[in-house]
C-alpha cells in the first residue's frame, strides 16, 4: 500500500478501473465501493460487449446490445471516482478543481443520450465513441468555468 499517489497516477489508474487509486492509498471501503459499482453497472449495461463491438467497427450492434438505462449511471460514477482520485493525490486541493470532472460527466451523459442518432460523415459513431468525444468539450467547459470563477473572486 502506498501512502500517496500523484495526480497523474490517480487519473490513469482510475481510467483503468474506478476505485484502484483509492485502494492504492488504503481507502478500502471507498475503493471497494467504486470497483463494485463499476462492475455492477458494467455487467448490467453490457458495456464491455459494447466496447468490443465498437472497436471491431460494429457500432450498430453495440447500440443494440447496450442497456442505456444502466449505462447512464456510468459517466457520473466514472468521473466522480476519477475526481476523487485526483483530489486525494498528493493531498493538494485546487480551487474548483472538480469542475472539469463534473462538466465531463454531464457532457458524456449528453453524448450517450444522443449517440443513437448521431452520424459523422455518414458513419454511425455509436454509444461508445461519441460519449468519449464529449469528454473534450466537457473538460474545456469545466476549465473555462473554473477560470472565470477564479478570476471573479
Amino acid at each position: 500500500m502506498k501512502s500517496s499517489i500523484t495526480k497523474l497516477e490517480g487519473i490513469l489508474w482510475s481510467i483503468a478501473l474506478p476505485g484502484f487509486p483509492q485502494l492504492l492509498v488504503g481507502l478500502w471501503f471507498k475503493g471497494t465501493l467504486f470497483v463494485l459499482l463499476e462492475i455492477i453497472i458494467n455487467i448490467q449495461s453490457n458495456f464491455n460487449l459494447g466496447i468490443m463491438y465498437s472497436f471491431l467497427g460494429e457500432t450498430h450492434k453495440a447500440a443494440d446490445i447496450l442497456d442505456y438505462q444502466w449505462l447512464m449511471f456510468y459517466p457520473c460514477l466514472y468521473m466522480f471516482a476519477m475526481w476523487d482520485a485526483y483530489k486525494i493525490a498528493d493531498g493538494q486541493k485546487g480551487k474548483y478543481s472538480f469542475l472539469p470532472f463534473v462538466m465531463s460527466a454531464y457532457m458524456v451523459t449528453v453524448g450517450l443520450m444522443y449517440s443513437p442518432k448521431v452520424y459523422l460523415f455518414g458513419k454511425f459513431i455509436g454509444p461508445i465513441f461519441l460519449p468519449i468525444l464529449f469528454v473534450i468539450p466537457g473538460v474545456l467547459l469545466g476549465l473555462l468555468i473554473r477560470a472565470i470563477l477564479i478570476r471573479v473572486q
